[in-house]
C-alpha cells in the first residue's frame, strides 16, 4: 500500500470523526440545557405547548363546519329564491289566464246581447208589419189608408183636400165613370173616386196598390201623385184637373 492512499484514508477518517464529535457536542449541550431548566418550568412549558397546539386544531375544525353551514345556508336560500320565482311566475300566468277568460266571457256576453237585441228588433218590426191597421171599407177608411201610403211615399195631401175633391168628382162613388166629356169621346173615360183617366193612372200609379182604376185606394193615391206633380198638392185643386 502506498503512502498516498494512507494519507487519503486518514483525512477521510478525520472528517467523519469531526462530524461525530460535533454531533456528540450538540447532544451534550442539549442535555445540559435541559438539565438546567427547573422542574416547574418544565411542567409549565408542556401544557402551554399543548394548549397552543390545541386551539389550532379546534379552530380548523370549527372553520370547516362554519363553511359547510354557510354553503348549506346559501344553497337553501338559492332554492327558496328559485321556488319563490317559480311561484310568482305561476301566479302571474294564472292571473293572465283568468283575465283572458274574463275578457273572452265579456266579449261573448256582449256579442250575445247584440244578437238578442237584433232579434228583438226584427221581431218587433215583424210584429209591427203584422199589425197593419185595418181600415173601414168606406170613404173614410179609403181616404185614411190612402193618406198612410201617401205619407210613406212622401206624396203631399190632407184628409180635407182629398175628401173635398172626391165629393166634387164622384160624390164618393168608387165605381163612378164619366161617359160624356172629351176623354170619354176619345175612348179614355175618367173613372173612380177622383175621376182619373187610364194613361194618367198608369203613369202615376203608386207601387204597392192595386193596378185597377176602380180600386178606391189605388185611384186616390194615383190622383194625389198626379196633382202633386202638376199643382204641388191635391189640396191646391178646386176644380177639374
Amino acid at each position: 500500500m502506498s503512502v498516498s492512499r494512507i494519507s487519503s484514508r486518514s483525512r477521510r477518517l478525520n472528517k467523519a470523526q469531526k462530524l461525530s464529535v460535533a454531533g456528540v457536542s450538540t447532544l451534550a449541550a442539549a442535555a445540559v440545557a435541559f438539565s438546567l431548566v427547573p422542574d416547574d418550568a418544565s411542567a409549565t412549558t408542556e401544557p402551554q405547548a399543548a394548549a397552543a397546539a390545541a386551539p389550532v386544531a379546534y379552530t380548523g375544525k370549527q372553520t370547516t363546519k362554519n363553511v359547510q353551514a354557510s354553503v348549506i345556508e346559501k344553497n337553501s336560500t338559492a332554492e327558496q329564491l328559485v321556488k319563490a320565482a317559480d311561484e310568482a311566475k305561476a301566479k302571474e300566468a294564472a292571473a293572465k289566464k283568468k283575465a283572458a277568460a274574463k275578457a273572452e266571457a265579456k266579449a261573448k256576453a256582449l256579442a250575445k246581447a247584440k244578437a238578442d237585441a237584433k232579434k228583438r228588433s226584427a221581431k218587433k218590426a215583424s210584429r209591427a208589419a203584422d199589425r197593419k191597421p185595418v181600415y173601414a171599407n168606406n170613404l173614410d177608411g179609403w181616404i185614411r189608408e190612402a193618406l198612410s201610403i201617401m205619407h210613406e211615399k212622401k206624396i203631399p195631401g190632407t184628409y180635407e183636400g182629398l175628401h173635398r175633391n172626391i165629393i166634387r168628382e164622384s160624390s164618393g162613388n168608387p165605381r163612378a165613370i164619366n161617359n160624356w166629356d172629351i176623354n170619354a169621346i176619345n175612348g179614355i173615360p175618367s173613372k173612380g173616386l177622383l175621376q182619373v183617366i187610364k194613361p194618367t193612372f198608369d203613369y202615376y200609379h203608386v207601387k204597392g196598390t192595386k193596378h185597377d182604376q176602380y180600386d178606391p185606394v189605388a185611384n186616390i193615391t194615383a190622383a194625389a201623385n198626379y196633382a202633386a206633380d202638376k199643382y204641388g198638392s191635391i189640396d191646391n185643386v178646386d176644380s177639374a184637373y
